[in-house]
């Protein structure tokens, strides 16, 4: 089995243990994640990148356009909008997205579109560095272990590794108060000379601009440690605490998978739908502000 034959049966493999995890653990927001309407997330088709193949996977709906369309359709604020990477979007596009985010909508972005994006609607914020990367890995630190974006993603001695595109684009934070590194990297750092990998800042009125360097659907992992070579079912018995009958139920999905593939993708897996979870539960709370604010 190839490399990306494996990465895309990791993936499958994680779709069951994020379900079965949530189900447990969080049934509430699993919940949640299954009452998104299609019209709730709106994804930029990408060149490079293809996170709507993850969403299938999670089977979380979505609508999927072409970067020319961003500028003629008609955006809200209780929208998630996905730019895969490079972003290539018209200025009258851009001035949409600008205003979809000031006022409140929520904006997720890979890679390129740090430079074809964000450097161009929020220069104040945000840059590329111009010193690409090789299509290489980097051990990677979480800096916020109480965000909700990040919830499951990892074990608490887990050792993750981050998949870097070739020519993945480091992130320069020109704001360092209101940028906040989510994930870090000091092997990025020590490479390519910038260490954010995961960022997300304010604007606007209750806007969020969500950013990641590389790709969103992996292609590949690398496994540096024992850790990492060990079996994918040693990961969901050991570390993710299922049963027995869970695993067993599972044999086949997990088979010929390692420890690494798994956790790579079921971390990019949990934290879309992280994402997800709690940008619906802020619409939420929004609207039932408003519904106390009109009550005489």
């Amino acid at each position: 089995m190839g490399k990306f034959e494996k990465m895309k049966k990791a993936y499958q493999a994680s779709s069951k243990i994020m379900e079965k995890r949530m189900q447990k653990e969080r049934p509430l927001d699993l919940e949640i994640l299954k009452k998104v309407k299609e019209s709730s997330i709106i994804v930029v088709a990408g060149e490079y990148d293809r996170i709507e193949m993850v969403l299938d996977l999670v089977k979380i709906p979505y609508i999927l356009i072409n970067p020319r369309d961003v500028e003629r359709i008609t955006l809200n604020p209780d929208q998630i909008l996905i730019i895969n990477c490079p972003g290539n979007i018209s200025d009258k596009g851009l001035a949409k997205i600008k205003e979809f985010v000031k006022h409140g909508g929520f904006l997720f972005t890979t890679d390129w579109a740090l430079l074809h994006v964000l450097e161009k609607l929020f220069p104040e914020y945000v840059e590329y560095n111009h010193n690409p990367t090789r299509d290489d890995c980097v051990k990677v630190e979480i800096l916020d272990k109480n965000n909700k974006f990040l919830e499951g993603l990892f074990e608490q001695d887990a050792d993750p590794i981050w998949w870097l595109e070739t020519s993945s684009y480091p992130i320069v934070i020109k704001d360092k108060e209101r940028v906040k590194v989510l994930v870090t990297s000091r092997e990025m750092k020590e490479k390519y000379g910038e260490a954010p990998i995961i960022i997300l800042f304010h604007y606007g009125y209750g806007g969020m601009v969500l950013h990641m360097t590389s790709h969103y659907y992996l292609q590949r992992t690398e496994l540096r440690s024992r850790r990492h070579q060990a079996s994918a079912k040693d990961y969901v018995k050991t570390e993710m605490k299922f049963s027995s009958k869970d695993v067993e139920e599972m044999k086949e999905d997990l088979k010929d998978l390692t420890l690494g593939e798994a956790e790579a993708a079921y971390s990019s897996m949990q934290f879309i739908s992280n994402v997800i979870i709690e940008q619906q539960k802020k619409i939420k709370k929004r609207k039932e502000k408003e519904s106390e604010n009109k009550e005489p």
